[in-house]
């Protein structure tokens, strides 16, 4: 079994960054598997080797470790583009040259989430239209999905499904600057690093369909998936690094790294009080089946 940390180093880690990779770590090494770790710094405007180096310090600041060195993303342009060229080549990506505002405007709000899904507009553009338009402004690129159902059993969710035209949409694969995204990016580096467990926040519980697809497309294995419920503040707004809630560097101010994994500790129901406790100390309490399936309003000083 291999397990992953796969943060994105555009900020200071909080505390739903580290409840998500405290339990991905527990579930890993409880089961005898190994943790490896992938930098997603991607986005150059956004991450930086300041904030990788950060992540790093903070994870074993927490006691956390992991098999190997790091993956930065950014080093792996290369294999992304071997990916892309390889679905291009079976006809299912084409360039997308609508703004912001107009893929909203082409967009329907269908799924749960309010999230809007984009038409497939620019999927049906003529030749010519695609070589003017080519001419105004560079495209992003987009991957067309079939009318197909995609669903699987979440280890914390339960069965989870999507018909992937109606729910998903065509999604984009490579931004209009040259920098893929993250649903390719993570595809790929799943299959190459041997992961075969992901766990992370619920949030992302709806790009599983998609990233289940995008591997089938690409002959890579699929792991299994468990979605964990989220950290919520006191006013109930999911934390956030841009809000600066909770953040690691105030929390230390504070807390001893001990306490905070005692606390989280506490809201996995894997300890019956909130002391404080190491993160091997809890291997062999670790459980699937003691997690909680509601997300849960963290209060900062309880």
């Amino acid at each position: 079994m291999t397990g992953r940390f796969a943060p994105s180093p555009s900020g200071r880690m909080h505390m739903g960054n580290l409840w998500s990779c405290l339990l991905a770590w527990l579930s890993a090494r409880s089961a005898g598997g190994r943790m490896v770790l992938r930098l997603e710094d991607l986005d150059p405007d956004r991450c930086s080797q300041g904030y990788c180096d950060q992540v790093m310090r903070d994870l074993e600041w927490l006691g956390l470790d992991w098999d190997g060195g790091p993956v930065y993303q950014s080093r792996r342009t290369d294999i992304y583009a071997q990916a892309f060229r390889e679905l291009e080549a079976k006809g299912l990506l084409y360039p997308c040259f609508c703004t912001r505002a107009e893929r909203l405007a082409a967009s329907a709000p269908h799924r749960s989430d309010g999230a809007a899904v984009y038409s497939g507009r620019c999927g049906r553009l003529s030749r010519a239209e695609r070589e003017e338009l080519s001419a105004q402004r560079r495209p992003a690129w987009r991957v067309r999905v079939p009318e197909q159902e995609v669903s699987f059993t979440d280890l914390l969710q339960g069965e989870y499904r999507e018909n992937l035209a109606r729910d998903c949409g065509d999604f984009i694969l490579r931004r209009s600057d040259g920098v893929f995204a993250y649903q390719l990016a993570v595809v790929v580096d799943d299959g190459a690093m041997g992961v075969t467990q992901v766990v992370r926040g619920s949030d992302l519980l709806s790009s599983t369909p998609r990233q289940l697809w995008l591997q089938e497309q690409l002959g890579l294995p699929h792991p299994d998936h468990g979605h964990l419920p989220l950290l919520l503040a006191p006013d109930g707004r999911r934390l956030a690094k841009r809000d600066r809630d909770l953040e690691l560097g105030r929390l230390q101010e504070r807390h001893t790294a001990p306490e905070l994994v005692g606390r989280l500790a506490y809201a996995a129901r894997l300890i019956d009080r909130p002391e404080a406790v190491t993160p091997r100390e809890l291997i062999p309490l670790f459980s699937w089946e003691k997690l909680p399936r509601e997300d849960l309003v963290w209060e900062p000083d309880c």
